[in-house]
């Protein structure tokens, strides 16, 4: 019965051996199914997060057209078009600026830069800087108020 022990121990650590790494085998194949299905979960995320930035981008460039601004003014801002008697046309007033103030001074008003004053001489007086209503864009002005309703403009 001597000779019998030392092949049990051998035969007995074999079969330790091999359900160990079975057992191993197992648990990594178990841990690269979770990884595979995690992986599975970010590629999915990143495709929707990849679609909701096409959307936005598609939104910031509607935004910056006129009829979105145009839109966003008159509802959120609730502005209106301004009436014929606010709308100051600039060009018109050239040929008077140049003559009132004699020569070249009126070329800038002239030429039709925007918002341009020309430069007052010592008879003829500055003209009003414009107001804030007069600065935005002609189809643009902001909602009539209790105040601007009682003082006329």
């Amino acid at each position: 019965m001597t000779h019998h022990r030392p092949f049990l121990t051998l035969w007995t650590l074999a079969v330790a051996a091999s359900v160990l790494a079975f057992v191993v085998h197992l648990a990594m194949r178990g841990r690269t199914m979770a990884l595979a299905y995690e992986l599975g979960q970010k590629r999915a995320e990143q495709a929707r997060l990849r679609e909701i930035k096409r959307v936005l981008e598609l939104e910031v460039s509607s935004y910056k057209t006129p009829q979105r601004v145009e839109m966003v003014a008159r509802t959120t801002l609730r502005m209106e078009p301004p009436s014929p008697d606010r709308i100051i046309n600039l060009t018109s007033q050239a040929p008077d600026a140049r003559a009132a103030t004699g020569g070249d001074r009126g070329a800038v008003a002239q030429r039709g830069a925007p918002f341009a004053r020309v430069a007052a001489s010592a008879d003829v007086k500055a003209a009003p800087a414009p107001t804030a209503t007069e600065l935005l864009p002609p189809r643009i002005t902001p909602p009539k108020t209790a105040a601007s309703v009682e003082a006329p403009p």
